[in-house]
């Protein structure tokens, strides 16, 4: 299938673009926009004229304003490019501050998070998102969507990642338009009682009190939880071991209320709804009833940006049912992406959720005609499940590039797990709806709890054995930006391959596959020709790498083994062997000597280049400095804060530079 010669394709690739420029470069937004209206303007007076849409005029031009419109989307879609976004006014850090609950996060052990919106500061009226966070020893202090309260206290910058390849949580908010964080106590808010409310907040309090409902029921607890996370799109009640086995399983995209659920929903409510047609305007009737039940069931998930999103998408195809023009669907695909999502909320196309959406999706469509031709079982039976394993098939190609570039693991068994459980998700995600309507009318029958409790039971303990077959979970896999790019062109190469086999197409795609291998071998020398030392930020403890090549000897306090910490810079870098040593008094490495002093204050009178000072040792910092003169002070994430501040006075009375892993990050020698 030739994807370009769709026009709704063409606009939307151009759009994609013009989001990344725009990510990529600043842009005034006047300006901007007035060179997006000036475009268009050329693009009216050019089609006046020459009454031809196919001219090289027409489409350059076109191309040109498609581009223009997807800057100007990114750049007004960030708060930040506002005038009265809150961190454009000066000296608010001492105001009193009224902000609103716009999301609620998932809490972690030692704090509740939050999404909020900034309504003033002092008495401006401002705009703006912040992460709010409070500690859960704070009285459990909870709150709500649409929850309004004042508090006098001060936005903080959200800090960059310290260590290498650790997940850059600053750029992911940024992504959000966030760009601050407030940490509050309970006692340092007050709460405004007659709050406005939203539709969001209507969703949230609907969605709370059935999961209330359901709590008073009979299930289990991961059985709850995993119903929680299919129905209602609340995972923070899933057990870590089963989130984890969903994961190894490839089936964690069924604990996301997502595309899945809607498109097997939207199949479930038309099918119900199919005797309608045989009264007048019956088609008209499905498609009303099956648009609201849809976006009722989006509703009761919590109106979430993803369920936003699938929903929006399968409105679309609803549409194109009705029409009985489902050839069209990737049309209405890229009509649903340009003109309700992306052009709306371009940092859409920054998600990881959205990007492996869309990517399945569109890969499903597109490759999934090609597959089912390969075999034809005369056997209905038969003749399901082949075309359900190549519906799999293809949606786990078209996400593979973006999984190993953002997770680094393959689920060799995905296929099983997907051929037994999407089959009866239908009939799961019918039988919950018909559960929670009756817990809200008290009429859930007993037999009805068990029962369904034992279906997610039978699909937990599936997914827990595939998570068990460890010898198919592919792990640990170094992908690289590069190699994503380079596999999403052999996928390509090779889907048009198998579309039309011909002598041009195999060179492309030998082609495609010559560069990927050429840059990975590439990317394995550069990874056994590098050296390089460096102190990474642990709280309380201490962590200096040692790479040579391929090859990393990591020294550390006794029995400190941080895999959280290193894992992912292993993969990244393409590590083959790792090995533990304790730390000492002192190294020569990079040519340059390295003096580490600890908890017990004892040194050597001897010059060192560089001291590193850990586990807070009781020192003269100014005598230290003048017998053994270093060139810098190294202070770990072992110290005490009140040592930190001290030394870091002392050093630059001193002149000598000072460098605190817990706010400059990993300290690398030259």
């Amino acid at each position: 299938m030739k994807l370009l010669a769709f026009i709704p394709i063409r606009l939307t690739l151009l759009l994609i673009l013009g989001i990344l420029i725009g990510y990529f470069f600043s842009f005034n937004l006047l300006n901007i926009l007035l060179s997006t209206v000036l475009l268009f303007s050329l693009l009216a007076f050019i089609f006046f004229f020459e009454k031809n849409t196919k001219s090289v005029l027409f489409g350059t031009f076109a191309a040109l304003t498609f581009i223009a419109l997807g800057i100007y989307s990114y750049t007004v879609a960030q708060p930040i490019n506002y005038s009265n976004h809150y961190s454009n006014y000066n000296n608010i850090s001492n105001e009193l501050w009224t902000l609103k609950i716009k999301e609620v996060l998932k809490p972690n052990q030692f704090s509740t998070r939050y999404f909020a919106s900034v309504k003033s500061v002092g008495n401006k009226h401002v705009r703006g998102t912040i992460l709010l966070t409070i500690p859960k020893d704070s009285a459990n202090l909870s709150l709500a969507i649409d929850d309004e309260f004042v508090t006098y206290n001060e936005a903080k910058g959200i800090s960059p990642p310290l260590n290498p390849h650790q997940f850059d949580y600053k750029k992911y908010l940024e992504n959000l338009g966030i760009y601050h964080s407030m940490r509050i106590e309970h006692d340092e808010l007050v709460k405004i009682k007659s709050s406005q409310t939203t539709l969001l907040g209507i969703a949230a309090r609907a969605r709370n009190h059935i999961i209330e409902k359901l709590d008073k029921e009979s299930f289990g607890a991961d059985e709850l939880g995993v119903i929680q996370a299919l129905l209602l799109g609340q995972r923070s009640d899933i057990s870590e071991e089963t989130y984890t086995n969903y994961q190894k399983a490839g089936a964690v995209h069924i604990l996301a209320v997502s595309g899945l659920h809607i498109g097997i929903l939207l199949l479930v409510i038309q099918f119900l709804l199919s005797p309608l047609k045989n009264i007048p305007n019956g088609r008209s009737l499905i498609l009303i009833l099956s648009v609201f039940f849809l976006w009722g069931f989006a509703f009761i998930a919590g109106l979430s940006a993803s369920i936003i999103r699938a929903t929006t998408m399968f409105t679309f195809v609803a549409y194109a049912l009705y029409l009985n023009r489902p050839s069209n669907t990737f049309n209405i695909l890229a009509l649903s992406i340009l003109f309700i999502l992306l052009f709306i909320n371009p940092n859409l196309l920054f998600q990881v959720g959205f990007q492996m959406s869309y990517a399945a999706v569109f890969a499903i469509l597109w490759i999934f005609p090609l597959l089912k031709q390969l075999w034809f079982p005369k056997n209905k039976v038969a003749r399901y499940f082949w075309q359900l394993l190549c519906v799999s098939i293809a949606a786990q190609l078209g996400v593979l590039p973006i999984s190993l570039y953002y997770f680094h693991q393959f689920p060799g068994l995905f296929f099983i797990s997907n051929l037994v459980i999407v089959p009866a998700l239908g009939v799961i995600l019918g039988m919950g709806i018909l559960v929670i309507v009756l817990s809200l009318v008290n009429w859930l029958p007993t037999q009805l709890v068990w029962f369904y409790n034992e279906i997610i039971s039978i699909m937990n303990g599936l997914i827990a054995w595939v998570a068990k077959q460890e010898n198919f979970i592919f792990s640990a896999i170094s992908f690289d930006f590069i190699q994503l790019l380079l596999s999403v062109l052999i996928l390509i190469m090779g889907v048009e391959l198998c579309a039309k086999f011909n002598y041009k197409r195999i060179v492309f795609f030998l082609l495609s596959i010559i560069c990927f291998q050429g840059w990975t071998i590439y990317q394995e020398y550069e990874a056994r020709s590098k050296s390089e030392v460096f102190v990474l930020h642990q709280t309380r403890k201490s962590l200096v790498f040692n790479r040579n090549g391929d090859n990393v000897s990591i020294l550390t306090n006794p029995n400190n083994k941080p895999d959280y910490l290193i894992s992912d810079f292993i993969t990244a870098e393409r590590i083959d062997s790792v090995r533990y040593d304790s730390l000492k008094n002192s190294y020569a490495l990079q040519g340059e000597s390295l003096l580490i002093i600890d908890s017990t204050g004892i040194y050597p009178k001897s010059m060192s280049n560089k001291i590193l000072l850990t586990q807070s040792p009781k020192i003269n910092l100014d005598r230290l400095l003048d017998s053994i003169n270093p060139k810098v002070i190294i202070a770990d994430g072992s110290n005490y804060k009140s040592y930190i501040s001290r030394w870091e006075a002392t050093c630059i009375k001193n002149k000598i530079p000072f460098h605190y892993t817990g706010e400059k990050g990993a300290y690398y020698f030259e």
